[in-house]
C-alpha cells in the first residue's frame, strides 16, 4: 500500500498529542478516584474541576452547567429523556427532525413507549429544517424540541438559533416551559459554541470528534431547566449523572477542546480549501455524481456525494486497497443495506442513495492527499460502473 490517507474525521479524530500528554499523568501516578478526601482523590478532583472551566469558557456557560458522560449517544439520551421525564406532568410531545443521529431518534423512539408524542419534521433538499415548520409543530403538550446543530452525514448546518428564539418565542405566548436542545456532536472544534448565542438549554458534545479520547462527552445543562437524572446511584456531577469520573478522558476533553476552539479559525480555513479542492474535482472529474448538503452553508471538512449506478461499500473497499480511509455516511450505521435516513429525508432516490460517499478531512490532510483521491477514484468509479453493467447483462 503506497499510501495512507485518513478522510473520515467525522467518525472519529486521532487524539492530539498535547491531550494525550496531558492525560498520561491521570492513568499512572495520578490513578485517585475523586471522589476521596486524602490528597491523591483530590488531585484528581481538582484536574476535573480545571476541565470543567475549561469547557465553560468556550461554551460561555457556568462550570456547573457542564455535565461529562460517556460520549455523544449517551448525552443525547440523557438531555431527552431527562428533560421530557421532569416534564412529563405539563405535557408529552417532542419535536426532532427526520435527518438527526440516531442517538437522538432512537432516544426519541423509546420515549413514545411512555405515551410520549413525538413530531419528526421533513426537512428541504439541502437538509435544512425550516423554522416555520418548527413553530407550526408546537402545542400546548410540547415538552422538548431538539434538533442538531450540523448533520454528521452531508454537513449541513442548522438554523439552531432562530429556531431557538422562535420555539421560547412559542413558549412565551403559551404560558408553558419547552425545552431547547441541540446535538452539537458533528460541530466541536469547528462552529461556535456559545451556549447563549445559539439559545438552548441544553448541548452535545463527543470528546473524540475534536482530537480528544473515545468514551467521553459533555452535556451542557441550563440552570434552572427542568431535568431528572437518567444514570443514578453515587452524587456524582451535581447528583445528575452517577458513576466514578473518567479522569483522565475529563482532562483530556478539557485540553481538547480548549484546543479546538483557539485554532478554529485556522482549522476550517485548512478543511475548507481541501473540501472544496474535493468536491470541484469530483463534480468536474466524474459524471454523474452528486453533491447532498447545502453547498456553503455546510462544515468546513465535509464532502458527501451519491454516485449513480454503483453501491458505496464498493468504493469504500476499492479506496481503502488504495489506501484511503473513508465512509458511506454515519460511523453507526455502516454495515447497513438500508439507505441513509438522512439521504432519503432530502428526496435522494434509494438507488442513487446506496451509492453515497462521505469524504471528511482533517488538520493532518494535504493538498496531496486531495489530489491522490481525485486521480484514483474516477478511475474507481468507472470500474465499478462496468462491472455492474456486466453483472447485470449476465
Amino acid at each position: 500500500m503506497a499510501k495512507a490517507i485518513y478522510l473520515d474525521h467525522a467518525a472519529t479524530t486521532p487524539i492530539h498529542p498535547q491531550v494525550l500528554e496531558a492525560m498520561l499523568p491521570y492513568f499512572s501516578q495520578k490513578f485517585g478516584n475523586s471522589s476521596g478526601v486524602y490528597a491523591l482523590a483530590q488531585e484528581a478532583h481538582k484536574a476535573i474541576d480545571e476541565a470543567r472551566e475549561k469547557v465553560a469558557q468556550v461554551l460561555c456557560c457556568r462550570p456547573n452547567e457542564i455535565i461529562f458522560t460517556s460520549g455523544g449517544t449517551e448525552s443525547d439520551n440523557t438531555a431527552i429523556k431527562g428533560a421530557a421525564f421532569a416534564l412529563r406532568k405539563t405535557g408529552n410531545h417532542i419535536i426532532t427532525s427526520s435527518v438527526e443521529h440516531h442517538a437522538v431518534l432512537h432516544a426519541c423512539s423509546y420515549m413514545e413507549k411512555f405515551g410520549f408524542e413525538v413530531t419528526y419534521l421533513p426537512v428541504d433538499k439541502f437538509g435544512f429544517v425550516r423554522v416555520e415548520d418548527v413553530e407550526r409543530a408546537i402545542t400546548d403538550r410540547t415538552v422538548l424540541v431538539t434538533i442538531m446543530l450540523a448533520n454528521n452525514e452531508i454537513g449541513t448546518i442548522e438554523p439552531i438559533s432562530e429556531i431557538a428564539r422562535a420555539v421560547k418565542a412559542c413558549a412565551g405566548k403559551l404560558d408553558r416551559e419547552i425545552v431547547v436542545h441541540t446535538d452539537a456532536v458533528q460541530g466541536g472544534g469547528t462552529l461556535d459554541m456559545d451556549v447563549n448565542k445559539l439559545g438552548v438549554d441544553m448541548l452535545s458534545l463527543s470528546t473524540h470528534k475534536f482530537y480528544g479520547p473515545k468514551g467521553v462527552g459533555v452535556l451542557y445543562l441550563r440552570r434552572g431547566t427542568p431535568f431528572d437524572a437518567q444514570q443514578v446511584g453515587g452524587g456524582q456531577e451535581r447528583n445528575r449523572r452517577a458513576g466514578t469520573e473518567n479522569t483522565a478522558g475529563i482532562v483530556g476533553t478539557g485540553v481538547a477542546l480548549g484546543l479546538a476552539a483557539e485554532h478554529m479559525d485556522s482549522y476550517n480555513e485548512h478543511c475548507r480549501k481541501l473540501r472544496d479542492r474535493l468536491i470541484k474535482g469530483i463534480s468536474s472529474r466524474i459524471g454523474g455524481a452528486y453533491l447532498n448538503g447545502h453547498p456553503t452553508r455546510r462544515l468546513a471538512n465535509n464532502v458527501n456525494f451519491c454516485f449513480e449506478h454503483l453501491e458505496g461499500e464498493s468504493i469504500l473497499l476499492s479506496l481503502d486497497l488504495a489506501g484511503v480511509a473513508a465512509s458511506s455516511g454515519s460511523a453507526c450505521t455502516t454495515g447497513s443495506l438500508e439507505p441513509s435516513h438522512v439521504l432519503t429525508a432530502i428526496g435522494v432516490p434509494a438507488n442513487l442513495a446506496r451509492g453515497a460517499l462521505r469524504l471528511t478531512v482533517g488538520h493532518d490532510n494535504t493538498e496531496e492527499d486531495i489530489d491522490y483521491v481525485l486521480s484514483i477514484l474516477p478511475g474507481i468509479v468507472e470500474k465499478l460502473r462496468a462491472m455492474s453493467t456486466t453483472a447485470q447483462l449476465i
